[in-house]
């Protein structure tokens, strides 16, 4: 059964955040968050961004969203 690896995830968000040369603040801004807290946790791997915010970091990262959520089989 496949289930959303959270921890590799946020691991996943917080490199690519890095590598695309954004800062949490532009995520932050982008998702129309007031505070950067939920991009913590994301990064952290304490949850996983909801459908919108995937999408929403999918095209500022361009890439697909399958790219960006790690599954692993149990």
């Amino acid at each position: 059964m496949p289930i959303i690896d959270v921890k590799a995830t946020g691991n996943n968000i917080k490199l690519m955040i890095k590598t695309k040369g954004f800062k949490v603040s532009d995520v932050q801004a982008k998702c129309g968050f007031n505070t950067p807290q939920a991009i913590f946790k994301w990064m952290r791997g304490d949850c996983v961004p909801t459908i919108d915010n995937l999408i929403i970091l999918a095209d500022m990262f361009d890439v697909p969203i399958d790219q960006i959520i790690i599954v692993t089989r149990i």
